[in-house]
């Protein structure tokens, strides 16, 4: 636990979410720290650091400055996640409501979208009821998943590119955007009787991809950096076989619909 170095890199500053959940000075002090990255002394930088350009950003940095405002009461934090959302909205928030992955190109990237997707429900989740950008982070919430309702498939699956159905149904995309649905549901941001039927048929998708042992996983998109085509990313492989990221989704989706709808819908 100690805080004498700081992320190198945007997943990095995402694992500091696990600080949140550790009730200790020591575990709020690295937060904090790690919050701090996005100011100059007292002065908000443009963004959170190590972005890349990329949408992943909304969710590597947005929640654990939520957190750090959350656990401070100081609404400083809640400002910079706020900047900072919008700093990587104006780069990769496309016109129909998609995001491009990065400025290379506009390609609407599954995971590109699964990220912000999970990070502003998570934002939306710590955010003060009464916070100036509350009310247009919540519009914006329902506008990306409206967008994408646009693009579920039949199987209950969005793919590896979302406006290309011809590319593969993608697992953890799909589960990060079921985990979105599922909290605005629970937060009454989203219909429940337009919307349950869409988390269900996720969740039944996902799990038909989820081999009979509990660990091999179909169609898991590999790590992906920003590419510099459309082509680029219907290249990335699909994983068949274990992934920590794919599992870790799902459970955070099954743990999810638990703690809404009880075990029937496991």
């Amino acid at each position: 636990h100690s805080t004498s170095s700081l992320p190198k890199n945007g997943g990095a500053i995402a694992g500091t979410l696990l600080y949140a959940e550790i009730p200790t000075d020591w575990a709020e002090e690295r937060l904090i720290k790690v919050a701090d990255m996005g100011f100059d002394g007292e002065k908000p930088l443009k963004s959170m650091p190590f972005h890349s350009e990329m949408s992943d950003a909304v969710f590597m940095s947005g929640p654990v400055l939520a957190r750090a405002g959350e656990a401070t009461g100081e609404t400083k934090y809640f400002d910079q996640c706020a900047n900072h959302i919008r700093f990587i909205q104006d780069l990769c928030l496309r016109d129909d409501g998609l995001y491009r992955h990065s400025p290379l190109n506009e390609a609407a990237w599954g995971r590109g979208n699964g990220f912000p997707a999970l990070g502003l429900a998570m934002v939306l989740d710590h955010l003060p009821e009464n916070h100036p950008d509350r009310a247009s982070l919540e519009t914006s919430f329902k506008g990306h998943l409206n967008a994408l309702a646009d693009h579920q498939d039949a199987n209950g699956m969005w793919h590896q590119i979302i406006d290309m159905p011809d590319s593969y149904a993608e697992f953890t995309s799909t589960c990060m955007i079921a985990y979105a649905i599922a909290r605005g549901i629970d937060t009454e941001l989203l219909n429940a009787s337009i919307w349950n039927p869409r988390l269900f048929a996720a969740w039944s998708g996902i799990k038909a991809r989820i081999g009979s042992d509990g660990e091999t996983l179909y169609n898991v998109c590999e790590g992906t950096g920003k590419q510099p085509t459309l082509e680029a990313y219907y290249r990335r492989k699909a994983i068949l076989g274990k992934d920590s990221r794919g599992g870790a989704m799902a459970i955070l989706l099954a743990e999810e619909l638990i703690q809404q709808f009880g075990t029937e819908n496991r």
